[in-house]
């Protein structure tokens, strides 16, 4: 192999280890987002549960029953 073909391919590698960087990053960021996500989902389920119950003044939940 020629010199310049191996500085190349150190370039290369300079670059695809600071891809690999990157991609690592997002991976990590989005991980943390998703669990706040999911967190903050059954936090809201928590509340929702200690609600009252959902009034049906429309008698929508009656007529599917019927189907």
């Amino acid at each position: 192999m020629s010199e310049g073909s191996q500085i190349g391919g150190s370039h290369k590698a300079a670059q695809e280890a600071r891809r690999r960087r990157r991609l690592a990053a997002a991976l990590r960021e989005n991980l943390k987002r998703r669990k706040a996500q999911v967190k903050a989902k059954a936090e809201a389920g928590v509340e929702r549960r200690d609600a009252a119950a959902p009034h049906d003044s429309a008698g929508i939940a009656d007529d599917k029953s019927g189907r």
